[in-house]
């Protein structure tokens, strides 16, 4: 009898062990992380505009309001275009990125690093940096000028008017910071698949006439696929997130044009300090991004299961 029970006792121990390992990394997440996202779902239910005084329930009227609310669908239908005119651009062009620095070429190295540079800049000097390029009288302005292209400047940053009646200039604008920043990040996850396709292959594509251009659409693509997915899902997560690239450039202007969901979220928590509004927004961004990030593990689970971020 006592033999049984060391011998529970024992497998009790080998089974705990690895939870109290885990369990100061499980405090701190449950203090900084679950916590707090309790509280914001607690607060999406009540009306908190004095931090003075308790929050008050009030069920569903923030979510009401939220129906009813214009500019809501206006940030929401501006995610959706920064979703469409990001995405697609940060999932094709890395990848002609990484295929022409696969290369064993001198200097390949060099060509490298040059494109993974815009990932490690701060956004907020990027973002200045950007910001003085598209001033009125900014170097692309100048250059356009030189060109011939435009006889006056271009309002980058202050236009609401679309582009081909779709997306509007100023959004537009700060999406190219966002591909800009992001070229070279995912370029080196294409980098990492591209390297682990042997070459044995494309000489076998090469005998059977497949090369040159071609050997990428027969045999780098349909190999690349699941590292094609996992991007396509990380940079719709990102371009849904995306904040610090507004604040800097635009804080959502003109007219809202190019005002996204989360900075909308920090415009009501900060500037109105409508706090139970923002957490009722930042609810409904929870979904989204829950959403996103379940298509990405599924898209991890099939067949991607060597890739690593």
């Amino acid at each position: 009898m006592n033999q049984l029970t060391l011998k529970n006792w024992m497998l009790i121990k080998q089974r705990l062990t690895p939870y109290l390992f885990l369990l100061p990394a499980l405090i701190i997440l449950g203090l900084t992380v679950f916590w707090p996202a309790l509280q914001a779902f607690y607060l999406s239910f009540t009306s908190y505009e004095d931090i003075a005084q308790p929050p008050q329930w009030i069920g569903l009227n923030n979510f009401l309001k939220l129906l009813k609310d214009p500019v809501f669908w206006k940030t929401l239908e501006n995610t959706f275009l920064y979703l469409v005119g990001v995405v697609p651009i940060l999932v094709i062009a890395p990848l002609g990125l990484a295929i022409l620095v696969n290369q064993k070429l001198r200097g390949m190295n060099w060509f490298r690093s040059a494109y993974y540079t815009p990932v490690v800049i701060s956004m907020v000097v990027a973002g200045i940096a950007w910001k003085w390029l598209y001033a009125e009288n900014g170097l692309l302005n100048q250059l356009f000028k030189a060109l011939g292209l435009i006889s006056e400047g271009i309002p980058w940053l202050t236009s609401s008017a679309k582009l081909f009646g779709i997306v509007p200039i100023s959004l537009a604008s700060v999406m190219a910071v966002t591909v800009w920043k992001g070229l070279g990040y995912y370029m080196v996850i294409y980098l990492a698949g591209l390297q682990s396709i042997p070459g044995d292959v494309y000489e076998a594509a090469a005998i059977d006439g497949s090369d040159g251009i071609k050997k990428h659409w027969d045999i780098t693509i349909p190999l690349m696929k699941p590292y094609l997915a996992l991007v396509a899902v990380i940079s719709a997560i990102s371009a849904t997130k995306v904040f610090e690239e507004v604040y800097i450039m635009t804080q959502g202007g003109p007219l809202n044009s190019s005002k996204t969901i989360v900075y909308y979220l920090y415009e009501q928590a900060f500037n109105n300090l409508e706090i139970s509004y923002a957490c009722t927004i930042g609810l409904v961004l929870f979904l989204i991004i829950l959403g996103l990030s379940i298509l990405r593990l599924t898209v991890s689970q099939q067949g991607s299961d060597n890739i690593t971020i």
